[in-house]
């Protein structure tokens, strides 16, 4: 079973039981707190083998779940990885367990690539969750070729990337936890070794650390990194807009266990809501020398119409947490991508892409339109 889930048990009973076919087996029994697993009754419903166990029954009554192994493997959907071969990873003294968490659909086109990345860290106590939303080109294929990389892969129709999120969050046993896009990828071979140095001695105080990301356009050319030390300036800025790139962001298991899971009503900025519920009154802790990861930024998720999607969601996300106020940075951001939703109606979206980059260089920015 899942160590986090172990920690919980108050007894374990191990009998055995007889089965239909005349064979003895062993039965566990493991009674634990239902409040303490949540939505992981759930999933230890739906994916008994990613618990570690084989086909378990979960009885939910008053105020405790008993989860019943009877030692036989099955699932309801498409699932692998090297947990079903045995391969059981947890938490060391002074290497702490990372989980990377990637949702995916249809996704053969970029999986190659962040397949890569994670098979070449160096660290070596990281595990890899990919939650798939039921593919129909050639995922599949493509992780069944490299479950000896991938701990746990399952594939189930989801409700959107916060969901899948979700899902991989119950399947996680790190005690810090990334979460990777299927077409982002690890920047370099050491980027987990480097950030675990930190991670070991980050907790307590912070549940949030982060470093940089580079943007990388359409054709695999470097935009620029972003990313920025958290200040007091900087955590202002947080409550008005998203102010961490989020690939490559590590988050420790404390921060879903108090504050939960996404919001998976949300399509864009679940990411920033989930942050600022830790974020508005808490600190985060940024590694200067570390560029994450590479994030690809296509044309779609660059258009006006999306940055004004994303803003409202930002501003839902606001007012559930309590800021009721309009800040100046948000009034500036939304007034700037309107003023770009206008330009691409009125001259076409490839003169409005060369003029927005013209005022680039006029500030001694580098480029960004034209190469997304």
């Amino acid at each position: 079973m899942s160590s986090r889930i172990v920690g919980l048990i108050p007894q374990l009973i191990f009998s055995p039981t007889a089965s239909g076919d005349g064979k003895s087996r062993f039965m566990r029994v493991a009674v634990v707190p239902a409040k303490k697993v949540r939505g992981t009754v759930r999933r230890l419903r739906e994916h008994p083998r990613a618990f570690g166990l084989g086909a378990a029954g979960v009885l939910k009554q008053g105020n405790q779940v008993a989860c019943i192994d009877w030692g036989i493997a099955r699932s309801s959907h498409p699932a692998g990885g090297a947990r079903l071969h045995g391969v059981q990873m947890e938490s060391l003294p002074g290497m702490p367990l990372i989980s990377i968490i990637t949702a995916t659909y249809n996704a053969a086109e970029h999986l190659p690539k962040v397949i890569k990345s994670v098979r070449e860290q160096t660290y070596g106590n990281a595990e890899w969750i990919v939650v798939d939303g039921a593919s129909t080109d050639r995922t599949l294929d493509i992780l069944r070729q490299n479950e000896d990389v991938i701990d746990y892969w399952v594939s189930e129709p989801d409700k959107g990337i916060y969901d899948a999120w979700n899902k991989g969050l119950q399947l996680a046993r790190g005690q810090w936890i990334c979460f990777l896009g299927a077409d982002d990828f690890l920047w370099n071979g050491d980027v987990i070794e480097k950030a675990a140095r930190v991670l070991v001695s980050a907790n307590p105080p912070f549940r949030v650390v982060y470093g940089r990301v580079m943007l990388i356009g359409p054709t695999g050319a470097h935009l620029h990194a972003v990313g920025e030390a958290w200040t007091p300036a900087l955590k202002r800025r947080f409550r008005q807009l998203m102010s961490i790139p989020h690939p490559g962001t590590f988050h420790h298991i404390s921060l879903f266990q108090d504050k939960g899971g996404f919001d998976a009503a949300y399509r864009i900025s679940g990411d920033y809501e989930l942050l600022l519920r830790e974020l508005v009154e808490h600190d985060a802790l940024f590694i200067p020398e570390l560029v994450t990861a590479g994030m690809t930024v296509n044309g779609l998720s660059s258009t006006p119409q999306n940055m004004l999607r994303s803003l409202k969601e930002v501003r839902q996300a606001q007012k559930k947490n309590g800021i009721s106020w309009l800040g100046p940075a948000y009034v500036s951001a939304y007034a700037r991508a309107w003023i770009r939703d206008r330009l691409w109606g009125w001259v076409g979206e490839t003169a409005a892409r060369r003029f927005l980059d013209m005022g680039r260089r006029v500030m001694g920015k580098p480029p960004y339109w034209t190469k997304t």
